[in-house]
């Protein structure tokens, strides 16, 4: 009964015809069988397997399979919040660059000298509390700016292009510095006017909130469908192992002892699928972040793999889903047993 209580069943040899039988009374026979009755027959190979067979098999098809589906899961879950890290550190760059800069155009006008109001809005800009440098973008930089649209060698001295003063703003400067700056270039400047890119900063901040939220609804859909693969593993494993569970029943063997077999086995599973899925996750990562160092890519390819590198947090969220997928994987089955177990009992 101890040998079934630790999770085993024992097979109890049976007697063959060549067996002496003992004698009434209980006196061995007299052929000289006596001599070994007292003891034990040994036990052949295959007898040994069997008792030493766990209740949840551990290298069986349906454990590989499950291991995979697992490691599919949390590759997925990784990537997924990978890229959100990615996604949310470049819009937190973008805004805090675009928060550090304005710019002030100046738009072209009959009689309007341009060197002289470049020179005037870059005195005014530098007169402002709170900007740190101001500084006239000359023909060559506009004409690069314009180059994706107009084409190269472009000649804007006879084009009717605005001009551009980038400003630079210090820590200190708030919405008052920009609200002075906007008034005194409205005095001395009128054809001059501030752009201090709020339209492109609320842009970024609501696709960072987006992506945000695709991932969220990405790992609620990942973790959905691990419960129900780990549920039908469970079920399969508890059947399979149905006449094992009901003779420990029959013994009076703890729901707990075997809810902690079947729970020891599914938290090897996942936790193997996880460390597969996450390193996968966490290699692919490291792959394009490194990748430009050592092959020469295009500028925009470069710029693309470069803005979905990840930092130290993003790797620790990697490896927080790859822990929550494992944790995941171990209370379904713990919860399924039970619920099996009552439909047993």
């Amino acid at each position: 009964m101890l040998a079934m209580a630790a999770g085993r069943l024992p097979r109890l040899p049976a007697r063959t015809a060549a067996s002496p039988a003992p004698e009434r009374g209980g006196r061995p026979a007299a052929n000289g069988a006596g001599k070994t009755a007292g003891k034990p027959a040994p036990r052949s190979a295959a007898a040994k397997s069997a008792v030493l067979r766990p209740i949840v098999p551990g290298a069986t098809v349906t454990a590989r399979a499950l291991i995979a589906v697992i490691a599919i899961m949390t590759f997925l879950a990784g990537i997924t919040i990978g890229a959100v890290s990615a996604v949310s550190n470049v819009a937190s760059e973008w805004t805090s660059d675009i928060a550090r800069e304005t710019t002030i155009e100046i738009k072209p006008g009959d009689g309007l000298d341009i060197p002289a109001a470049l020179a005037k809005v870059v005195a005014v800009a530098k007169g402002t509390p709170g900007v740190t440098d101001a500084r006239a973008l000359d023909e060559r930089e506009t004409a690069a700016l314009l180059e994706p649209w107009l084409g190269s060698g472009l000649d804007i001295a006879n084009l009717p292009v605005p001009r551009l003063v980038v400003v630079s703003l210090g820590p200190e400067a708030d919405a008052q510095t920009l609200a002075t700056l906007r008034a005194s270039l409205a005095e001395q400047v009128p054809s001059a006017s501030l752009d201090d890119h709020r339209q492109w900063a609320e842009r970024l901040s609501s696709t960072a909130r987006t992506a945000m939220a695709i991932g969220l609804s990405v790992l609620a859909l990942v973790a959905a469908a691990t419960v129900l693969c780990v549920t039908v593993a469970t079920r399969a494993a508890v059947d399979a192992a149905r006449a094992v569970v009901e003779v420990l029943h029959f013994v009076g063997a703890r729901d707990s002892f075997i809810v902690g077999e079947f729970q020891r086995h599914f938290l090897t599973v996942g936790l193997k699928g996880a460390a597969i899925g996450g390193g996968a996750a966490m290699a692919l990562f490291f792959l394009g972040a490194t990748l430009p160092s050592w092959v020469e890519l295009d500028r925009s390819v470069d710029t693309l793999v470069g803005a979905l590198s990840i930092d130290a947090r993003g790797y620790g969220g990697i490896l927080g889903v790859a822990v929550l997928v494992a944790l995941v994987t171990t209370l379904t089955s713990r919860a399924t047993v039970y619920r099996t177990l009552r439909g047993i009992s």
